[in-house]
């Protein structure tokens, strides 16, 4: 692959609801392209996870490294956080904005705009749920081409994902995105097994079952909702693993995810 281009802001006038300007306020993509000649055509949004307090780069650029060794062109999200005082909707904002940065970034430069996923892992897993349960179809006669692309991802990849505030929560999580003692309603509309419908996009899901951070019950809401609605999905649950893994590539103690998900990307026509 080749380096990294350098970070572009979301919003060139800064983020709804900014803070402020330091760095913390400023979402930022960083585009990671594949060596010439080995684009697959396909792209993938890469969220990193860190309990939207932090952001785990092992999660975000080396998820991003080893996508582009397999042809896929991938934007890291530098995502606002609870430390820095964000709250929903900040993260979903710029996640939605991001994705429709990453698909027209392929309509105009001869990649696949109909194969545009995402990948998040832990709380980045959350955020990318939500993302594939709350998207939007863009607003054709706004005056800036980005906002008029789609949210919607065509694939979703769960890396031990946070899916629900309501069942098996990770408090952490759900703390710095809503703050203390959020309203209810709110948090079962961010539990995202309930926001599952049959339009969510299809999605590749993975956890270990001794996972002592996020339970594993959190993977297994989701594919059943997804498999209540319809849409397609693989999930794999592996025995043993601490939460956090990443990679095999890069930590000998994750399980093979890497080569299940490759298989379902072929299967699912986004690898080709």
């Amino acid at each position: 692959m080749t380096p990294p281009a350098s970070p572009i802001p979301l919003w060139i006038n800064g983020a709804p609801g900014a803070l402020g300007n330091q760095p913390q306020d400023i979402p930022t993509l960083t585009r990671f392209d594949p060596a010439p000649g080995k684009s697959n055509g396909a792209t993938l949004l890469v969220l990193p996870g860190g309990g939207y307090w932090m952001l785990a780069p092992h999660e975000g650029e080396g998820y991003a490294r080893w996508f582009c060794e397999h042809g896929f062109t991938c934007h890291v999200l530098q995502y606002r956080l609870g430390q820095h005082g964000y709250r929903h909707p900040c993260m979903l904002q710029d996640a939605a904005r991001a994705l429709r940065l990453a698909r027209l970034y392929a309509r105009e430069h001869g990649l696949d705009s109909a194969r545009v996923g995402i990948i998040g892992s832990s709380a980045g897993g959350h955020l990318a749920s939500t993302l594939l349960t709350h998207y939007d179809a863009g607003r054709p006669d706004h005056e800036e081409p980005a906002e008029r692309e789609s949210s919607r991802p065509d694939f979703g990849i769960l890396c031990y994902p946070v899916i629900s505030g309501v069942s098996f929560p990770h408090q952490g999580s759900f703390q710095n995105l809503l703050g203390e003692n959020p309203p209810a309603e709110l948090v079962r509309e961010l539990s995202n097994e309930q926001q599952v419908t049959a339009d969510t996009p299809p999605t590749f899901i993975w956890h270990t079952v001794d996972d002592a951070v996020v339970p594993v019950e959190n993977a297994k809401l989701f594919a059943d909702a997804l498999q209540t609605a319809g849409v397609p999905f693989d999930l794999h649950l592996y025995e043993h693993g601490r939460h956090g893994l990443g990679l095999p590539v890069t930590n000998a103690d994750a399980p093979p995810w890497d080569v299940n998900c490759l298989f379902w990307l072929r299967q699912r026509g986004v690898l080709r």
